[in-house]
């Protein structure tokens, strides 16, 4: 990125008048806050939302501000645009040049913020500090930040995974309609090669993986398919439950904890004794695996015994331990998803599968 406005030199002069309409973007996947400060108004920033990728209603409500100025004022003023680098940073610059108006794309990591440790973050409160940066910017103070171009093709609406992604490579035009440049095309064609080479390995693994859940015969499952039987228990989690741990022959419910990384690690010294939390010395697939499956599990067994204890828990401790108490349930839940497995206990209160 090339930096053109990190100003060393204080003694350049700082300007006072500043006649134009200044516009920042504030840029994402579903919408663009268009944020501006503009002659006669008194000082007051408007805010503005349109459709990403909205190119058109874009230049219509930036064509709608310079009429109100002139509305305002009998004067015409130019637009001064900024926006971050970002995922649709230069093709969006090259449609506001290309349209007579003046654009900067600035490094968001150069721009000075709150140093405070919980500051209020928000589009409008983004796209504000923007237009104060351009301002700030253009009147010619040192030091405001650093302005640069990162290089985007304003494309958002390819499915590579899709049959057609050859077929639709082809018709692809950049977010400012020009044909996409030969050369990327050609890296992207290599990815799809890639891609399609890999496909067809994974589905044999997932053959695989559905060949072990799948039972022996009717009334006859294995472990790992019984575990698929449980409500909420998809293909995934129970492949990975059955092939990183229970498969596995362990003594008693400590040393499985132990193995996923989810046993508390002590802290005693004389009359002094407490846990200081999961010891992560285990399986970290395992453990991601569980505390992701004990959300699931509340959300799809509410009334088996371990949810009814979690929210009781919880809700004793006024809502605050959340995340702690997650763990707790983690833990909780893999032991009992053991026993059930290996021994046939049933979970108490646990919900199957209707087929």
């Amino acid at each position: 990125m090339q930096v053109a406005a990190d100003r060393a030199d204080a003694s350049t002069a700082i300007q006072i008048d500043l006649p134009a309409i200044f516009v920042s973007l504030e840029l994402s996947r579903s919408t663009w806050l268009i944020t501006s400060l503009s002659p006669g108004a008194r000082e007051k920033m408007s805010k503005h939302s349109i459709r990403a990728g909205d190119v058109a209603g874009l230049l219509v409500r930036l064509a709608q501000l310079k009429e109100k100025a002139r509305a305002r004022t009998g004067r015409d003023f130019p637009i001064i645009a900024i926006q971050e680098a970002g995922l649709d940073g230069f093709w969006i610059h090259r449609v506001l040049q290309s349209e007579g108006i003046e654009s900067h794309v600035v490094d968001a990591a150069s721009i000075l913020t709150s140093r405070r440790r919980r500051r209020a973050k928000t589009d409008g409160i983004d796209g504000e500090t923007l237009v104060r940066t351009l301002l700030a910017y253009k009147r010619g103070e040192p030091r405001v930040c650093a302005m640069g171009l990162l290089f985007a093709q304003g494309v958002s609406n390819y499915e590579p995974l899709k049959r057609n992604r050859r077929a639709r490579l082809e018709e692809l035009k950049t977010g400012d309609g020009r044909p996409l440049p030969a050369h990327l095309k050609a890296q992207i064609g290599r990815e799809l090669d890639r891609l399609e080479l890999v496909l067809p390995q994974l589905k044999a693994v997932e053959a695989e993986r559905d060949a072990l859940l799948k039972p022996v015969s009717e009334g006859c499952s294995t472990p790992a398919s019984m575990l698929a039987q449980l409500k909420g228990m998809g293909p995934e989690f129970t492949a990975i439950l059955w092939s990183e741990a229970l498969f596995r022959s362990f003594s008693n419910r400590r040393q499985l904890a132990a193995y996923a990384g989810l046993a508390p690690t002590p802290w005693q010294s004389g009359s002094v004794a407490h846990e200081q939390g999961v010891s992560k010395a285990g399986n970290p697939r395992l453990r991601t695996t569980m505390i992701q499956l004990a959300w699931l599990w509340l959300r799809h067994q509410p009334t088996s015994a371990l949810s009814v204890w979690f929210r009781e828990r919880v809700q004793s401790k006024g809502g605050k331990i959340r995340k702690t108490t997650i763990v707790a349930l983690a833990r909780k839940l893999l032991v009992a998803l053991w026993k059930y497995s290996t021994s046939g206990v049933v979970i108490e209160g646990a919900a199957m599968k209707t087929i």
